[in-house]
């Protein structure tokens, strides 16, 4: 027997397997490409319960309707290897279950294994990605706290709290834990990415650009989606600061291009050239080459915050596809499931609402994703991340002359982006077209420039 990095006890059968091991809980852990390597450790040693159990949830990673089959038959292998320790049956039960796609079985199986367990990160970061994807904030928070004291040596540990943290608005603490996380280990992305969420939501602009670009050589090297998403959240600041070639530059080099087929990499792409176009920048035909990759998604509706970002890229690029997986949102909404009432009554009108501003149809997106706001965290994603449907919503509000609308809202937003270069802009057009011009000159000198 052997333990990992954690501390975790595991079944060794030959040096590569420690090493395959090691590859996957660091990497996964640390957002190194690494991981990857357990999948050819899975092929050459089918007999190995831990192993097999670790690529079956690395393809489910995936995040598209073929990660449950090409994880199957890993699953199998570690079933039918018949794990020798009860800390790797439950990670195999664990495993099979969520290929099956009993998630809210799989939840319960994850916080059992981290009261038994509680230096095993592997699960305990993956029940936070899975609460993530439900918007259960608090259940994120709850489930990195039981690693603690066991695992408060270790930089991830503190990672994982300061993100849950973050998503409970305990802004204070998701700092403390964040830099906590650095001091032990300062390459820790994840513990950056935490930060920049706090930054962004304190309206700490200039503080927050300083803060990654000083961090961003450490991201190379990194997997795909944690590279392009911390370059992502340092793009949000070039907008609010108004400074339209960064956030370009930002894109072209660091957002778009890593992994085209990958989810993350996708929904983060055009994520952030709706932002841009909403800040008044020209994306130029960036999108076409967005949708072309997500149309070879077909109808995916593995996950409705996902779903939502690609119905509206293929939108904004006239792509027939967005009717076909529109219809597909549909029927997924009508679909009897644990998460059918929040593709029903947020998902659904959300993507109503997203297609049609996409398409110039402004009304249709004040009286279907407006309504769906108020529900949004439960289709997953960050404060951060679905703040873009709140973008849209108010870009529709403007659009169809709904200023006083507009304005209480912009109004609100300046209390985390006080001087930043697009809201305020905004908010001085519609002050102007209101009869204020006091008002509006007030909120030009509060921007940036």
């Amino acid at each position: 027997m052997s333990t990992d990095r954690f501390g975790n006890v595991f079944t060794e059968s030959t040096p590569e397997t420690a090493q395959a091991i090691d590859d996957f809980t660091h990497g996964f852990l640390a957002y190194q490409p690494k991981a990857a390597n357990v999948l050819a450790a899975a092929e050459a040693q089918p007999e190995h319960a831990l192993i097999n159990a670790y690529a079956g949830m690395l393809w489910m990673f995936l995040e598209a309707p073929v990660a449950a089959q090409k994880a199957a038959p890993f699953i199998a292998n570690a079933q039918a290897a018949k794990a020798p320790t009860a800390r790797e049956a439950s990670c195999v039960q664990i495993a099979a279950t969520w290929v099956d796609g009993d998630l809210p079985e799989v939840m319960r199986l994850c916080e059992v294994h981290a009261d038994q367990y509680p230096r095993d990160l592997v699960i305990i970061k993956l029940a936070q990605y899975l609460y993530f994807n439900v918007g259960d904030s608090p259940a994120m928070l709850s489930v990195a706290m039981k690693a603690l004291p066991d695992a408060k040596d270790d930089a991830y540990v503190h990672g994982m709290i300061a993100f849950g943290h973050e998503q409970c608005h305990n802004l204070e603490q998701a700092e403390e834990s964040a830099r906590r996380a650095m001091e032990i280990e300062p390459n820790d992305a994840w513990a950056h990415h935490a930060i920049a969420h706090v930054m962004l939501t304190q309206g700490r602009v200039l503080e927050g650009v300083a803060f990654m670009e000083q961090q961003a050589p450490r991201w190379d090297g990194l997997n795909s989606f944690m590279y392009a998403h911390n370059w992502w959240h340092l793009a949000l600041f070039y907008i609010s600061l108004g400074q339209p070639e960064k956030v370009l530059a930002t894109y072209d080099a660091h957002v778009w291009g890593l992994e085209k087929s990958f989810a993350q990499d996708q929904i983060g792409a055009a994520s952030l050239l709706a932002r841009m176009e909403l800040a008044g920048i020209d994306v130029g035909d960036r999108w076409g080459d967005v949708a072309k990759h997500i149309e070879l998604r077909g109808p995916d509706t593995t996950l409705p915050f996902l779903t939502m970002q690609y119905l509206y890229a293929l939108g904004r690029a006239d792509s027939p596809a967005a009717d076909t997986l529109m219809e597909a949102v549909r029927a997924k909404a009508a679909t009897q499931s644990f998460e059918q009432d929040a593709w029903q009554n947020v998902a659904l009108p959300a993507c109503e609402g997203l297609l049609a501003h996409a398409r110039g149809r402004f009304e249709t997106t004040v009286s279907q994703l407006g309504p769906a706001l108020k529900r949004l965290t439960e289709i997953g994603g960050s404060h951060a991340q679905r703040d873009l449907f709140a973008q849209v919503y108010l870009d529709a509000l403007i659009k169809t002359e709904r200023l006083e609308q507009a304005r209480k809202t912009m109004e609100r937003r300046l209390k985390y982006d006080p001087n930043g270069v697009p809201l305020n802009h905004m908010l001085a057009e519609v002050y102007d077209k209101t009869g204020a011009p006091g008002k509006a000159d007030e909120a030009r000198a509060r921007s940036f420039i």
